[in-house]
């Protein structure tokens, strides 16, 4: 148990980000992270000793949060996220912006946000995200290529000059 412990122990600070990215809120991100972790080592033995450790824990991650938003939409609690607005632009420029580009980036499609988040933010490769969507590494591309654009466009709508600013 130690052992598994040292190996999943230096990939929480991953998974608490990519959580937090999916459900905006502290403490669900770590109920996720935590159910996450319980079910990885509950599953141990079905990991593959050659595989990937964090593409199969964010796998697991993913199809939790997954399962998890399938349950309250069935329930009703679904949040209408075009009755979101983006902020508009005040003095606080820098916490405006974030939460311009975290508000766009909720109204995109989960297959687009997921790529995003994973290739963007988690800096995996194109054949890691691959693995963990189970996907083809060209769809990856394709879906990261039209995240990236409807974000772009999200923002440019919004009146966010923040990726402008970046690029």
């Amino acid at each position: 148990m130690d052992d598994i412990a040292t190996l999943l122990e230096p990939q929480i600070p991953a998974l608490r980000r990519y959580a937090y990215a999916l459900v905006r809120n502290h403490d669900v991100a770590d109920d996720l992270v935590q159910d996450c972790l319980e079910r990885a080592i509950a599953r141990w033995y079905l990991r593959r000793g050659d595989g990937d450790l964090r593409a199969w824990l964010f796998t697991i991650l993913r199809n939790r949060y997954i399962s998890d938003f399938r349950q309250k939409r069935r329930r009703g609690t679904e949040v209408d996220i075009d009755a979101v607005a983006l902020s508009i632009r005040a003095s606080q420029d820098d916490g405006l912006d974030t939460q311009d580009v975290l508000t766009a980036l909720d109204r995109l499609s989960e297959e687009h946000k997921t790529v995003l988040l994973l290739v963007g933010v988690e800096d995996l490769s194109y054949e890691e995200t691959a693995n963990i969507l189970g996907i083809p590494r060209g769809t990856v591309m394709s879906r990261l290529a039209r995240a990236r654009q409807s974000l772009r466009g999200l923002l440019d709508r919004g009146g966010a000059t923040w990726l402008r600013r970046v690029k």
